[in-house]
């Protein structure tokens, strides 16, 4: 079937206003200092809950206890030096980190097993009629549009499948800066409408303020009171119109209920290391996320997308604050999911995880730099949740969330530590002699040296604490036919999984290690900024990726040299270390190149993507070549009703308010004034001088009438 055979015909007719008449709606910046006035009683956690919680965090006590205690004898052969002090230390504080991970998974096979449903959503069941006005929020930033808008239509086109449409509005929220990628926006914004004849929305922000939390915030004081709920998506979203009702109807019949959160499944990886994510998080993340929702109850997480949230709970309880000091620690909050999630929990709204609702996708990063660049922004938003933890009236999973936000990533250079002081522990037993006259009283000297028995002992425990969630998520798959034949079979299942704990044990190290620099250049004051992801092309030349990662070849160099120093057997103990790091050049490039389809690493959306996740597929490739001029100004002036579009859709018309002094406004109107033609006026502009004389009616009008 054409993917564009329900097109309407474009019409010549003027254009519709780009958004309905605003219904405002307050959303003050809370109070970090104080407890909310009124708290809703929509968080009482029961008994079940808390011996859950209890069994979570008492078995990972439990585990890292045991694992302290077996590091200690390992390290205790004659006496602790600082150094082994500073290995057990830093052992025990990751340890712990995988103790509750695992303690996590067993949560998640108790909840799979038990077929418990949260909220009460069956998806078996018969589709519901909820009656509440859903507001489906697309924020943007200097995305390529027929591709965003692509996955928009599909999602539409299944919501009109249910019949349940019309409760339903569609936002584009763009905060794109970039003026080619503006009009673009528009054009395909047009085409879209023109398609599909709903009710669709487009609104561009000129400034970014607070980046993407003050998108939706501006969206929720414009027209939050004409909307019970808003649904979030992000720029890669695609989501099933059955998943969508059954989440309105959800929030509708738990009105404690302020936010649902999905479990968006990872789709359309076409690189390897996409393919690596994209199996690793079908095959274990339903698992992670049972468990996360099995003790979380109703005080759970949000990750900033494929969510619905009661409209007024988030105007009420989320508004951000500033926080204090400079950028990278001060300033608006990045990671705001979480702390959105967490004043929701602390106003008494209800913060759920629905894991097994399906129809939820997004995708993932194509190569190794793109996770690098994204998870340096995620870390310093992380970080920025320290200055979160000492709010007055978080509840304790809340407080949890965010210090789990902080580990992910602490843990990294935690772990580096680690490598290097047991590094110059076994340097210090190679090479430096017993002190038989140690200063103070001693009957013997003091032997920098390990039990190596024990060691390896140890070693085995830990690997088996952090590889068990992986095999009980596959034990879980076998139980399901359906699911199992999708990922190809148990046998083709069980190599992928062993296959991706191969390939993710050698990038491990390399993440370490960027994470580690992230971590160091946030703490030195360095901001990330907000850089547009890629989605679909990762491949990396060799140029390229040697940039991003020689500082990682060099280490990996420098544990070779240090432990072929000390004793062969510790290089091949450290191997699996060294062999990624020496590799990362080589690994990143191969990992981002294009794979076939089928193979190890196949899932079940892959192998038969769901009809939502076709369409989007087709529609793109429909789009593809139907773009107009690259040229914002060339595009403007070609098209007459896109113009007509762009000039109502912007504040005023274009007019300058009483006031305006931007300078990019004002130099862009004087370049523009100077130019003899439009060649030599778009030469001289900047990007956001560019951007700016778009906004504005005299400035765009002379450069549409220069030739």
């Amino acid at each position: 079937m054409d993917a564009l055979a329900h097109a309407r015909p474009a019409t010549r007719q003027a254009p519709a206003p780009a958004l309905p008449p605003e219904a405002p709606l307050a959303m003050p910046a809370q109070d970090f200092r104080r407890r909310p006035e009124r708290v809703r009683s929509g968080t009482r956690l029961g008994a079940s809950l808390i011996v859950r919680r209890a069994f979570v965090f008492g078995g990972a006590i439990a585990l890292t206890g045991l694992a302290a205690y077996e590091m200690y004898k390992v390290l205790d052969v004659g006496g602790l030096t600082y150094l082994e002090y500073a290995v057990l230390v830093l052992f025990v504080v990751l340890f712990a980190w995988i103790a509750l991970a695992f303690t996590n998974a067993l949560g998640g096979a108790i909840s799979l097993l038990s077929g418990r449903k949260a909220l009460g959503i069956d998806p078996d069941a018969p589709l519901p009629a909820p009656t509440i006005r859903t507001a489906l929020l697309m924020p943007c930033y200097n995305e390529e549009p027929n591709r965003v808008f692509a996955g928009l239509e599909a999602t539409w086109c299944s919501l009109e499948a249910t019949g349940r449409a019309g409760l339903f509005d569609v936002f584009i929220l763009s905060d794109t800066t970039d003026p080619d990628v503006w009009v673009a926006e528009e054009a395909a914004f047009l085409a879209l409408r023109r398609r599909t004849g709903g009710r669709f929305f487009y609104r561009r922000r000129a400034q970014n303020t607070d980046r993407k939390a003050g998108n939706i915030a501006d969206w929720v004081t414009r027209f939050g009171t004409a909307y019970e709920a808003m649904l979030i998506l992000d720029a890669d979203s695609v989501m099933t119109g059955d998943c969508m009702v059954r989440l309105a109807d959800a929030l509708e019949r738990n009105p404690d209920a302020g936010l649902i959160q999905t479990l968006p499944v990872i789709v359309g990886g076409r690189t390897l290391f996409a393919r690596l994510q994209q199996f690793a998080g079908r095959l274990y993340g339903p698992l992670i996320a049972h468990g996360l929702a099995w003790w979380h109850g109703p005080q759970s997480n949000y990750w900033g997308h494929n969510a619905i949230i009661r409209t007024r709970a988030f105007a009420e309880a989320a508004g951000l604050p500033h926080l204090k000091g400079r950028k990278p620690f001060g300033g608006h909050i990045l990671s705001h999911d979480f702390v959105e999630a967490a004043l929701l929990v602390r106003a008494g709204w209800g913060v759920h995880m629905v894991a097994g609702l399906p129809g939820s996708y997004e995708e993932g990063p194509p190569s190794l730099t793109d996770l690098a660049v994204r998870d340096r922004r995620w870390c310093q938003g992380n970080l920025q949740h320290a200055a979160v933890l000492p709010v007055r009236g978080l509840r304790f999973a809340s407080r949890i969330h965010l210090l789990t936000g902080i580990g992910s990533y602490v843990s990294a250079p935690l772990w580096l530590l680690m490598l290097l002081a047991g590094l110059l522990t076994s340097l210090q037993a190679r090479f430096v002699p017993p002190d038989y006259f140690p200063s103070g009283f001693a009957l013997f000297p003091v032997w920098p040296a390990q039990d190596p028995v024990r060691a390896a002992w140890v070693f085995g425990a830990t690997m088996a604490v952090l590889l068990m969630p992986k095999f009980i998520a596959f034990a879980l798959m076998l139980g399901d036919g359906t699911v199992r034949r999708g990922f190809g079979g148990a046998g083709r299942t069980f190599l992928g999984m062993i296959s991706e704990i191969l390939l993710s044990g050698l990038m491990a190290p390399v993440t370490m290690v960027s994470q580690s620099f992230a971590v160091v250049s946030i703490l030195m004051g360095r901001d990330g900024g907000w850089n547009p992801q890629r989605r679909d092309d990762g491949s990396l030349g060799w140029r390229e990726a040697f940039r991003h990662f020689w500082p990682h070849t060099l280490l990996g160099l420098g544990f070779a040299a240090a432990t072929a120093a000390i004793a062969w057997p510790l290089m091949a103990w450290m191997s699996p270390v060294i062999l990624g790091l020496l590799m990362a050049v080589p690994l990143a490039v191969w990992t981002s190149r294009p794979r076939r389809p089928g193979g190890l690493l196949e899932t079940p959306e892959a192998k038969t993507p769901p009809a939502v996740l076709r369409s989007a597929t087709d529609l793109r490739a429909a789009l593809a070549g139907t773009d107009g001029p690259a040229e914002a100004v060339a595009h403007l002036a070609g098209d007459p009703d896109l113009l007509a579009f762009h000039r109502n859709a912007l504040p005023a018309q274009g007019k300058r308010l009483p006031g305006d002094v931007r300078p990019d406004r004002l130099v862009a109107r004087a370049k523009i004034e100077d130019a003899r033609s439009r060649a030599e006026a778009l030469t001289g502009l900047s990007p956001k001088e560019k951007a700016a004389a778009l906004a504005d009616d005299q400035a765009l009008a002379r450069l549409l009438a220069l030739t």
